[in-house]
């Protein structure tokens, strides 16, 4: 059987597509798409990548009507919490840690969900 050999990009709607792009790239460090096939795109780093449908009622993505959210790995949590709350971004940091790792929770300027997941060593 064939399978899929990971996430090749995550495709939503948005008000403001380069605006948003923009914050993401600024404060993220995820690239925008290139304007050019010869450009290369966002790379990510191998590792664990959880692919968990949620029911419809769920209320961990925080609004009901939102139907996504995105988790990303860092190396340093409490480095990244420290410099988007510079930057003015507020974010919750999870102050459990999990078996495997710690949370932190913040919101784009479009209000979608985001995770920041220090994975502890070896996941």
């Amino acid at each position: 059987m064939q399978k899929v050999t990971g996430i090749g990009g995550i495709f939503f709607r948005s008000s403001d597509p380069e605006g948003l792009a923009a914050w993401y790239e600024a404060h993220l460090g995820v690239k925008r798409v290139p304007s050019s096939y010869d450009d290369p795109c966002w790379q990510q780093r191998g590792g664990s990548t959880v692919f968990a449908p949620f029911k419809r009622d769920t209320g961990y993505f925080g609004r009901r009507e939102q139907m996504w959210m995105i988790n990303f790995r860092v190396d340093d949590l409490d480095a990244m919490v420290e410099q988007l709350r510079n930057a003015g971004i507020e974010v919750t940091l999870n102050p459990e840690a999990y078996p495997n790792g710690r949370f932190a929770r913040l919101h784009d300027p479009e209000g979608n969900p985001i995770e920041l997941w220090q994975p502890n060593p070896g996941e």
